[in-house]
């Protein structure tokens, strides 16, 4: 199954002007996610360039909703209540061969 993430953060200038402790989350936050990269559960994640506010997308691939929900909850983001996360399940995705760099 594939599956949408949404990094919602807790105010539009969060990327601008978080704390210490929400900085070294965010840092716990990147850890978690290039780990998933690297086994091959995400797809890809990073921020999103929004003018109302950076928020956060990731695409991941489980086997199931429970699997995807637990992704979700142990994001360090969303664990530490930093940030608000959103799991949705892709209905029918279309995949290209490759992505380029």
């Amino acid at each position: 199954m594939i599956h949408a993430y949404r990094l919602i953060a807790p105010r539009p200038s969060f990327a601008q002007d978080m704390d210490e402790r929400e900085a070294a989350v965010m840092g716990e936050h990147a850890t978690y996610w290039y780990g998933l990269v690297e086994r091959g559960t995400a797809v890809l994640f990073g921020p999103v360039a929004d003018p109302a506010g950076f928020w956060g997308l990731a695409v991941v691939e489980t086997g199931s909703d429970d699997e995807a929900a637990r992704i979700r909850d142990a994001d360090p983001a969303v664990a530490h209540g930093v940030c608000h996360g959103e799991m949705h399940p892709m209905i029918d995705p279309t995949f290209r061969a490759a992505v380029p760099r």
